[in-house]
């Protein structure tokens, strides 16, 4: 079956953003002066992702909008009912320290020129255009994507069928001739697997193989070098593909 464009997440598939995260939060967190309230950082770190994750999920479902899923994010980490302006600034605050850890992975650029001439390239993020916009041009990479699609503004997100379905009509392809590559099992492996694309999900570190075992329908793959070989495009660079 061939597979004329790829459709790309973002956030821990292209952009580094656990690593921007976690470095741009601790040094938010020292010049706030808030590590004292937490016994060793990593606490810190982990309760910040934790209650990242959970207002990600509460926006997925439709419960919070946009911004209000970042106010909740601080008033949920400091424990304080702050107003929502209170609440905006703190966030400003850190997105200052955040964007200076920004970074591509460093297999993302060998793929995207590998596949340049073979395919089309797509953005499809549960995050909003305002946001993942600007980081693509911050990290040089927005003109290689000729459609970007957000959740934000889509007013569904992935997992939902009609996400993957919605970057399938912005290249104006059938969604058997699209594939996806995301990092998540399920959100982007089986949501883009069941919506009919060639679901290929990154497991840059086996992460999830040990508890959760791999999903049922994506190809995973352990580095964007794979890619080429599993889209049947010749590559410089990588082995043949070792998905499962």
């Amino acid at each position: 079956m061939t597979i004329d464009a790829v459709v790309w997440d973002i956030d821990d598939t292209i952009f580094d953003y656990t690593a921007a995260d976690r470095a741009g939060m601790r040094d938010h967190l020292v010049a706030e002066g808030l590590l004292d309230g937490h016994t060793y950082v990593e606490q810190a770190l982990a309760r910040w992702r934790e209650v990242t994750d959970a207002q990600w999920a509460r926006f997925s479902a439709g419960e919070t909008d946009w911004q209000g899923q970042r106010r909740d994010r601080v008033r949920v980490f400091l424990g304080e009912a702050l107003s929502d302006t209170e609440a905006d600034a703190w966030f400003d605050r850190y997105i200052t320290h955040y964007e200076c850890a920004w970074t591509l992975f460093p297999d993302v650029l060998p793929a995207l020129d590998a596949l340049v001439a073979s395919h089309r390239h797509a953005v499809l993020s549960n995050s909003s255009l305002l946001v993942q916009d600007r980081k693509l041009r911050v990290l040089g990479v927005h003109d290689r994507f000729e459609a970007i699609l957000c959740a934000a503004e889509l007013g569904v997100s992935k997992p939902a069928a009609a996400a993957f379905h919605a970057a399938c009509d912005a290249l104006d392809l059938p969604p058997h001739r699209v594939a996806y590559v995301g990092d998540h099992p399920e959100i982007d492996g089986r949501g883009a697997a069941e919506a009919g694309l060639l679901s290929v999900w990154i497991d840059r570190h086996g992460a999830h193989l040990a508890s959760d075992g791999p999903p049922t329908g994506p190809h995973r793959i352990s580095s964007l070098a794979e890619l080429p070989a599993l889209l049947g495009t010749d590559t410089r660079f990588g082995a043949g593909s070792t998905f499962g």
